[in-house]
């Protein structure tokens, strides 16, 4: 209802996605269509370990579903999450914000495991996102072949350069940043994270500068969950502070979105033989990109999901 008909679900606990996927597909449950990764895979004690946080003994499941060590233990996830519905491959290439037991910038898998996940993912026709957030974890992750890096906010000059020679996609997801920034400003997160938040704080916006001006491919992705659903179109202003023009932010979000996600022979354009996903806001967003935020219309596949011109039935 906030106008995004076609989303990627980067990590989720005990299938529920691709529950959640199926049920859109059948028409039972009203929703985006998804592409899911179920699991996050990473290494023991990481930032996709979910019980990287806990002391030992708390948890009936110390380690999280998707963790494993070396190389082939991984390709073996892989090949694991595959059988159980993914649509794509997430691996959490460093640490991260919200996580308590790493460094946000760190590198969490050799350059063999992560070869070896994309090896195997792109095997079985399956693309690569990594979460990375440090230079390394990234460019690590960036000559293994992944298709897109997320957040990225600490990378180097030449994580950006070896980034643009590859093709790889960059997701900057500022919303999270946004998102999680609040929650520090409101005393709602512990002090340790409050300090990762600053960390990245500090260098995100001028990675995100850099990237658009040396034209790194860029996708409109926005990590929602961090911060309340609904308010997804809030990165297309932040995308535009950044230095994107207001229409190549559109175009990140839909052209080059469908493009990142495999689908562009459907999705991603207004055209004839594609899909009829249609949404319309106020006035002219070209002109003021923030009227991307109050979406009155929503067509998915030819069908009113949303219109708020129309007459009450009331």
């Amino acid at each position: 209802m906030a106008g995004f008909t076609t989303v990627r679900d980067v990590g989720a606990a005990d299938f529920i996605d691709v529950g959640l996927r199926n049920s859109i597909r059948r028409g039972t449950v009203v929703g985006p269509r998804m592409l899911t990764a179920t699991a996050g895979l990473g290494t023991t004690g990481g930032h996709c370990d979910d019980g990287n946080s806990w002391r030992k003994g708390v948890l009936a499941d110390e380690t999280g579903p998707g963790v494993a060590d070396g190389p082939e233990a991984l390709r073996a996830k892989v090949r694991e999450v595959v059988k159980y519905g993914a649509d794509l491959i997430k691996v959490c290439a460093t640490g991260g914000v919200l996580s308590l037991n790493a460094d946000v910038g760190s590198p969490q898998l050799t350059q063999a495991e992560l070869d070896a996940v994309v090896d195997e993912a792109h095997a079985r026709g399956r693309k690569v996102a990594a979460h990375a957030h440090g230079a390394e974890g990234a460019k690590r992750a960036i000559r293994a072949g992944v298709d897109s890096i997320e957040h990225g906010s600490m990378l180097d000059d030449e994580a950006l350069e070896l980034m643009k020679k590859k093709g790889t996609w960059f997701v900057p997801t500022a919303m999270a940043f946004q998102g999680v920034k609040e929650l520090a400003d409101k005393g709602s997160l512990p002090e340790e994270n409050v300090r990762k938040v600053r960390t990245v704080e500090a260098s995100r916006e001028q990675v995100l500068r850099k990237a658009i001006s040396r034209g790194v491919r860029i996708a409109f992705g926005t990590d929602a969950g961090v911060y309340a659903h609904g308010r997804n179109a809030g990165e297309f202003a932040l995308l535009v502070q950044a230095g994107m023009s207001p229409a190549e932010s559109l175009r990140a979000a839909t052209v080059h979105a469908a493009e990142l996600l495999g689908v562009s022979a459907t999705l991603g354009t207004l055209e004839p033989g594609k899909l009829a996903d249609v949404v319309a806001v106020p006035g002219n967003p070209l002109e003021d990109i923030r009227k991307t935020q109050a979406v009155f219309f929503v067509m998915k596949e030819g069908v009113i999901h949303r219109d708020d011109t129309a007459p009450s039935s009331a």
